[in-house]
């Protein structure tokens, strides 16, 4: 099947709710896209749209360039993954990948000899070529969700489909399973990936472009390193990483902060508007410097490589992310903290949701 998504313009409702409010978004062949959202944000729904599992009030959905909205989801050509992994319990691990190229029927029908070649090499793929004979119950959390992409990928789809696929797995199990998707994300070239999360961090590892989602509609889409660098939104500043979000007025190629004053790039913004400064913690630093401010530390944690400080400034939290201090400040402290003029980026107040 060939692979590629696009959504023109779809919109999905429950009981008179919509859950999916006018999505435009394409995926293109090869690429991996994340969804990314809270939950309630329209991302599950999207993805259960491309699979066929539900109707869109409007609009229309192409997968390979061909209007699929009406067809079954037998039909699509598509893999999909849950984060249940759904995997039979009296069934095999080979039986298991078998079992969806063994239900196809008519002109999607598989024929019978090819069934045993198919699963080898799905399982090959996953590394679990050693554990056909087992059962579910016989296998690691992060063993099973193996299988269920080899399930996944053993009907050749142009499209995988993953929700949520990581989310039953701790951390160390995360990690790794993070690998092995990019891996065979590498060895399949050509199958798009749609990949649900309210991960940041799997989203920022995986995807070629993240999808940010809120309230039924697209917020923001772009490169990790766009949306992480810049955001367009203050909910995208928030939700792809940490943020400090800063209430100010723009000036003349400079902004004011409370009694402070930040020069930044204030691009097309006016004079005299509010607007909202965008600084990740980890390019707040600590003395003197451009941009500087004085505040008050309210806490400090240790994170290992990093100390993380919160200090109170202009009636405003601050997060600063610096590398591990050996006498970090004490609470009540009085600290300057600054940031380089090119690390502000400058949110507009009404940007998002249209």
């Amino acid at each position: 099947m060939e692979g590629g998504i696009r959504f023109d313009r779809v919109s999905v409702a429950y009981g008179g709710t919509t859950v999916l409010d006018s999505l435009d978004l394409t995926v293109e062949p090869g690429e991996v896209m994340a969804l990314l959202g809270p939950s309630g944000s329209g991302k599950t729904t999207a993805l259960r749209a491309v699979a066929g599992f539900v109707r869109p009030l409007s609009g229309r959905v192409f997968l390979g360039g061909r209007d699929v909205t009406d067809e079954p989801p037998y039909r699509r050509g598509v893999g999909m993954v849950v984060q249940q992994y759904a995997l039979f319990p009296h069934m095999r691990v080979e039986d298991n990948v078998a079992f969806g190229l063994k239900a196809r029927r008519g002109r999607e029908a598989v024929p019978r000899r090819e069934i045993p070649g198919r699963v080898a090499s799905a399982l090959e793929m996953t590394g679990m070529a050693e554990y056909a004979r087992r059962y579910p119950r016989e296998l690691s959390g992060g063993q099973q969700q193996r299988v269920a992409i080899a399930r996944a990928l053993a009907v050749r789809p142009g499209v995988l489909l993953l929700d949520e696929p990581l989310s039953a797995l701790d951390a160390r199990l995360r990690s790794g399973m993070l690998a092995e998707l990019a891996r065979l994300h590498r060895e399949l070239p050509d199958v798009s990936i749609l990949y649900v999360t309210h991960d940041q961090v799997e989203a920022l590892t995986l995807a070629d472009r993240i999808a940010v989602m809120d309230r039924a509609r697209l917020e923001d889409c772009g490169t990790p390193r766009e949306l992480y660098r810049s955001p367009r939104t203050e909910f995208t500043a928030s939700f792809v990483g940490n943020a400090n979000l800063l209430p100010v007025t723009v000036g003349s190629g400079a902004v004011a902060f409370g009694r402070a004053e930040f020069t930044v790039d204030t691009g097309e913004v006016g004079a005299g508007v509010s607007a909202t400064l965008c600084v990740r913690p980890h390019l707040v630093g600590l003395g003197p410097g451009p941009n500087q401010v004085v505040g008050t530390v309210r806490e400090v944690q240790w994170r290992g490589a990093t100390h993380r400080l919160y200090v109170e400034v202009e009636g405003r939290r601050v997060m600063a992310d610096l590398r591990e201090l050996r006498e970090p400040p004490a609470h009540g402290d009085s600290v300057t903290l600054h940031f380089a003029p090119e690390d502000g980026v400058l949110l507009a107040a009404g940007v998002g949701h249209g």
